[in-house]
């Protein structure tokens, strides 16, 4: 099938935005695609605030975009915007890098307050890579998401019903 890669711009592993990303990576893994993540806040913060196109980290991360077919951009919501992390990864892809790709965004914030981040914020960068192709996306807030014992999450009812539906739809586009 496919080659997904889904960037996670959480500086936290904790957050609650893992669990929309571990839903929509299951789902994405049985319906047959190979599904890559790149967790922004784990490339060497110094390359990524420097512009550090030679870092082979970087590199590595950037030529895992480039092969994508299809990209997942998650976040959560920080002052009415994407995170600063994602911002310092989305500065190093390349000015058409997200030309032919189909893109769904998922993101996560403390209120409905934010829920048109993903179309104010996002959308007109992705466009000014080269995205031409982005669905609409999931916007969560942070209570549908309960973090378990295990270290798991439990999404709401509704929440993971919409999050499987993207994940849905980014597959019968593909």
């Amino acid at each position: 099938m496919s080659n997904i890669v889904i960037i996670s711009g959480s500086s936290y592993s904790g957050s609650r935005l893992y669990g929309l990303i571990e839903a929509i990576q299951n789902q994405l893994k049985e319906l047959g695609h190979q599904v890559s993540l790149i967790e922004v806040a784990e490339l060497p913060a110094e390359d990524l605030i420097r512009a550090n196109w030679n870092s082979i980290a970087v590199k590595d991360a950037l030529h895992v975009v480039e092969d994508a077919e299809a990209v997942v951009i998650a976040s959560p919501v920080y002052k009415a915007s994407y995170s600063g992390v994602l911002k310092t990864f989305l500065d190093l892809i390349p000015q058409k890098g997200l030309e032919r790709k189909v893109l769904l965004p998922l993101f996560i914030g403390g209120s409905l307050a934010h829920l048109l981040t993903i179309d104010y914020a996002l959308k007109p960068v992705l466009s000014s890579l080269g995205a031409t192709h982005i669905l609409q996306g999931v916007y969560a807030v942070d209570q549908w998401v309960e973090k378990r014992e295990d270290g798991g999450f439990t999404l709401s009812e509704d929440l993971l019903a919409r999050t499987l539906m993207a994940g849905e739809q980014l597959h019968s586009v593909l």
